[in-house]
């Protein structure tokens, strides 16, 4: 009984890994390395805190926020953070959440003025929340 509860762990990370993967790939845009790629996340927490602190924000936007930098932050989730790959999925759920709302309701220059990570990263993440794309900062198509 052991030996099974083992297997289908060790089963279930490496299709996790797996979907992570391809996650990855499908996101980054060409010649973005993956490492570019993964550091979206913490980047995209970053962006929430600072929008988060800003005061030109409507409260019900700050609110979102808060819940995400909240959940992020503590320790216990419904998902615990030590389960490899898994254990962020429902961080990055409550993050896109906030943050798609925030772009929604704020506009995508609330968002330009605090991104500090690059802009093929910013690119990723607004392709990862399913919002439009983003015009090219020279003005061409």
């Amino acid at each position: 009984m052991i030996t099974t509860a083992l297997v289908g762990l060790a089963v279930a990370l490496a299709a996790a890994w797996i979907v992570l993967a391809v996650v990855v790939l499908a996101l980054r845009t060409p010649g973005q390395s993956t490492g570019a790629m993964l550091r979206v996340f913490p980047d995209a927490f970053r962006l929430t805190f600072a929008l988060y602190r800003d005061r030109e924000l409507p409260s019900s936007v700050r609110w979102r926020l808060r819940i995400a930098v909240l959940y992020n932050i503590q320790p216990i989730n419904l998902i615990p953070d030590f389960i490899p790959v898994i254990g962020f999925a429902d961080n990055v759920v409550v993050l896109a959440w906030a943050l798609r709302s925030t772009v929604r309701i704020a506009g995508a220059p609330a968002v330009d003025s605090h991104w500090r990570g690059t802009p093929a990263s910013l690119a990723a993440l607004y392709r990862a929340l399913r919002l439009p794309a983003l015009a090219p900062p020279d003005g061409s198509p």
